[in-house]
């Protein structure tokens, strides 16, 4: 069986009954939603799986894939079989021209917010290390290795630790979960 779905198979599914769950951070679900997309983050979907109605087809959707695909590896540890990955996520979705649910408040993307982050961290390592002391260095070193790192393995502390920031919290406390800041989200 196929472990992916086209957007166009998955408009179809959804007039027969589905269960979307989407794997994105709160603040990404919060942005922009496939309807009827029930948010179950990558980083909580073990504990919440059992929130998943299985007598449904079950389809993952992410950003872009990639955060579907190790959710569909999650998954079938804990038993769910044949649940698929929408292909292109939520970008192959909209890049179909079907439909998506917006926020009346965009709330700020948190890719943005890593990449700010990052880019004052680079900036200020720099500076301090021509004004103040050549050590300095260290911090625009410390910031490239750790996108670096995030490139390479799909997962940054960054992004986690600003999901859980105040601002960045969607319905409530505890509304942000683990983060990616891959470009792969």
């Amino acid at each position: 069986m196929t472990t992916s779905i086209t957007a166009a198979e998955l408009k179809a599914l959804l007039e027969r009954g589905v269960a979307l769950v989407d794997v994105r951070e709160a603040v990404e679900h919060a942005e922009e939603r496939i309807v009827g997309a029930r948010l179950i983050p990558l980083g909580q979907l073990e504990r919440r799986v059992a929130e998943i109605d299985r007598t449904l087809p079950v389809v993952v959707m992410c950003r872009s894939g990639k955060r579907g695909a190790k959710a569909l590896e999650v998954l079938g540890e804990l038993g769910v079989v044949g649940a698929r990955n929408l292909e292109g996520g939520i970008l192959g979705w909209k890049a179909e021209g079907f439909p998506v649910e917006q926020a009346a408040r965009k709330p700020f993307p948190l890719m943005q917010q890593v990449q700010i982050a990052i880019g004052a961290g680079v900036l200020a390592g720099a500076v301090l290390s021509r004004a103040v002391h050549p050590n300095f260095i260290w911090l625009s070193a410390f910031f490239g290795a750790g996108l670096l790192f995030a490139g390479c393995t799909g997962w940054c502390g960054l992004a986690l630790l600003l999901a859980k920031m105040p601002w960045n919290r969607v319905g409530g406390p505890g509304g942000a979960g683990s983060a990616s800041c891959c470009a792969g989200h």
